[in-house]
């Protein structure tokens, strides 16, 4: 089910063309990480969806609900903490969270039940009554979720929310994101490719306001690392094994690396990109040639945001 659809969003800022013809759909419950360098239109596109800016060109629905033209059905929809947590430091955390569900409409006993709630599930109790100006930089991003959870939206949306973060406070904003995920669904901005990786399981890659990239983190390594290159290490002497390699058709090219052990590290490209491993093995296990390690080479997801963006 489609909950978010972007449709040919284009945004200007006079002569520069921040988002240029941007579509894509988010699907229900599912975590999406939303990955691009500085100036690629990331927090602009999350904005629009937000209804913090308008378009140039195009249309966002969510829920069926268009952003521009129904904006009060759309943003009930929407949890949203931008890269800076929006928190009035003169308040205390309950306050303001008391504030944040009079502007979301949440009122009467609902109010108190509901903020309990979301103080339980971002770990704020021990620190409710203090002012938020006293807080450290990782509590004050969960009051910052906190605000965005209040009312509970089907969608959850998260521009860089580990910034600025030391590894303990990273690891429990991740482990938060996680839980929200059950309930929720979860667009996430980040430039810590490996927490795209840890925690999403959809990934978009914009790069000069264009979508480059759309899939899963498993599929986009699979699709760009390709099956037909195969590493494997022998202990045996560069001519011996490039005389066997030599006499397979399967095998396109090779390269070679002695390492300081002696060990031979080989790099083969397959023809027409097959997954000859199950060829190799046999061939060096019936020529008496024990392979120390036979493996595909996958491309890591930071090279492929690179290669992707750099285009």
């Amino acid at each position: 089910m489609k909950v978010i659809e972007v449709k040919h969003l284009t945004k200007r800022y006079g002569k520069h063309l921040a988002v240029d013809d941007l579509s894509f759909t988010v699907e229900k419950g599912q975590i999406y990480g939303f990955l691009g360098p500085n100036g690629a239109g990331k927090s602009t596109t999350m904005n629009i969806m937000t209804g913090y800016l308008g378009a140039t060109k195009g249309e966002v629905l969510i829920d069926g609900h268009d952003i521009l033209k129904e904006p009060e059905q759309a943003k009930k929809c929407i949890g949203y903490l931008p890269e800076q947590p929006p928190v009035y430091p003169d308040m205390t955390v309950e306050e303001y969270l008391k504030f944040a569900a009079g502007l979301k409409q949440i009122s009467g006993e609902e109010r108190e039940i509901q903020i309990e709630k979301v103080m339980g599930l971002t770990k704020l109790g021990e620190v409710r009554n203090r002012l938020i100006a006293n807080l450290s930089k990782g509590y004050k991003q969960r009051v910052g979720l906190a605000q965005a959870v209040l009312g509970f939206p089907e969608i959850i949306i998260l521009d860089e929310p580990t910034v600025g973060l030391d590894p303990k406070q990273i690891i429990e904003i991740r482990e938060l994101i996680r839980r929200l995920a059950k309930e929720h669904t979860v667009i996430l901005s980040s430039h810590i490719l490996a927490e795209i990786r840890e925690v999403c399981d959809y990934i978009l890659i914009i790069a000069k306001g264009k979508l480059v990239a759309s899939d899963t983190p498993e599929n986009l390594e699979n699709a760009m690392s390709g099956a037909g290159h195969v590493e494997i290490e022998v202990r045996r002497g560069k001519e011996e094994v490039a005389a066997l390699l030599n006499h397979m058709a399967s095998v396109k090219k090779a390269e070679y690396t002695l390492e300081e052990d002696g060990t031979l590290r080989v790099q083969i490209e397959a023809r027409d990109g097959k997954d000859i491993r199950e060829e190799i093995f046999q061939a060096f296990a019936d020529h008496r040639m024990p392979l120390q390690t036979l493996k595909l080479n996958k491309s890591t997801l930071e090279e492929i945001f690179l290669e992707l963006t750099q285009k």
